[in-house]
């Protein structure tokens, strides 16, 4: 009997690497569950793994590779949007493709399936309720220069003027940015009291220790929508003081199914594997869903996977969750750090 090969996409390098080892573990966790209830269509789901911290081109050439050769028959994963934007059209229409990483929204392509946030549901209501609660009106996004965090600025922008705050100021970095002297500059000279941040792993971190040193921590409060638990123990205690998040999943939360995952988790890979968080578990619920694409259709044919997505469910760490357009439909947490762990607020209307 032949197997269902799917080609996993994650960050094993550069700034997103950070968070890599947690979710291929996760997915592998998820592809072993998968299989011991039977796997795809009666086939062994098998993970090919492909580094997307290269350069998007070299991960597209080589995912639309497997594809062509016909090694994979789906594609799911974590990584940044510039990546997705190279890979879908080289898998569109030919396999299905669950992308788990939250993103700017808009996705259209065909056989194109994502499990994570947009900033509709999960930025509005989280500033909306930091301008509120601490009266925020004014401020600052700071982010790595590429398509996700420059479209959720413009969402960022919207959403201020509609809730009566203002944007001061906006900074760009290079992936991998090490030295953010400058933009703490201006964040310090704009007076904003909030500042937004769209950066990615290790970016994040170094940005939130130097933050910490020049002593705005004491003035502004931070916003993160990509923020898991690896990046929150890297950046360190004395780094997270009024540090928030706002996600769809938090490793903290206290629920049976999450209860249930953390255990399954820690005796498949033990006490020192690495943590879990938002961007690990989310690779689990792309395996997880992709699989339940698949047998929802009883066909690996991408037109039946498309016509059948709407009625697609699966039960994981979130508990039971549905598609709508192509898109989980799913609860958005604001969680504040308490350390290097983060504290659930409140779930975000």
């Amino acid at each position: 009997m032949s197997s269902f090969d799917v080609a996993l996409v994650l960050p094993l390098r550069g700034p997103a690497g950070i968070f890599g080892p947690s979710a291929e573990l996760c997915a592998e966790l998820a592809a072993e569950e998968v299989n011991r209830a039977g796997g795809v269509l009666g086939r062994e789901l098998r993970l090919v793994p492909v580094d997307g911290g290269a350069p998007p081109h070299e991960v597209a050439a080589e995912v639309g590779a497997l594809v062509a050769a016909g090694a994979v028959q789906g594609v799911t994963g974590w990584h940044i949007s510039t990546v997705r934007q190279a890979v879908a059209p080289r898998v569109a229409g030919r396999v299905p493709y669950v992308y788990t990483a939250l993103y700017e929204g808009g996705e259209r392509a065909e056989g194109v399936f994502l499990t994570s946030e947009t900033p509709d549901v999960q930025l509005f209501p989280a500033m909306s309720l930091l301008g509120g609660e601490r009266s925020v009106r004014d401020w600052y996004i700071v982010g790595n220069d590429y398509v996700w965090p420059r479209r959720t600025a413009r969402a960022a922008r919207r959403y201020a003027t509609g809730a009566g705050m203002t944007v001061s100021g906006e900074s760009y970095v290079p992936l991998g940015t090490h030295d953010f002297a400058g933009v703490l500059r201006r964040i310090e000279r704009s007076g904003a009291d909030a500042v937004l941040m769209l950066l990615v792993g290790m970016d994040a971190v170094r940005f939130n220790r130097a933050f910490a040193r020049s002593g705005l921590a004491a003035r502004c409060l931070r916003l993160s929508t990509l923020m898991d638990e690896n990046m929150l123990l890297a950046s360190g205690a004395s780094a997270t003081a009024d540090l928030f998040s706002t996600a769809g999943f938090f490793a903290s939360m206290i629920t049976p199914e999450n209860l249930d995952f953390h255990g399954r988790y820690a005796a498949r890979f033990g006490p020192e594997a690495p943590p879990l968080g938002s961007l690990g578990e989310s690779c689990h619920e792309g395996v997880l869903l992709l699989a339940a694409l698949v047998e929802r259709a009883g066909v690996l044919d991408l037109g039946a996977i498309g016509a059948n997505a709407e009625s697609v469910c699966y039960e994981g760490p979130r508990g039971l969750l549905r598609l709508r357009q192509r898109h989980v439909n799913q609860r958005i947490y604001l969680a504040e750090a308490r350390g290097v762990e983060f504290d659930v607020l409140t779930q975000l209307p």
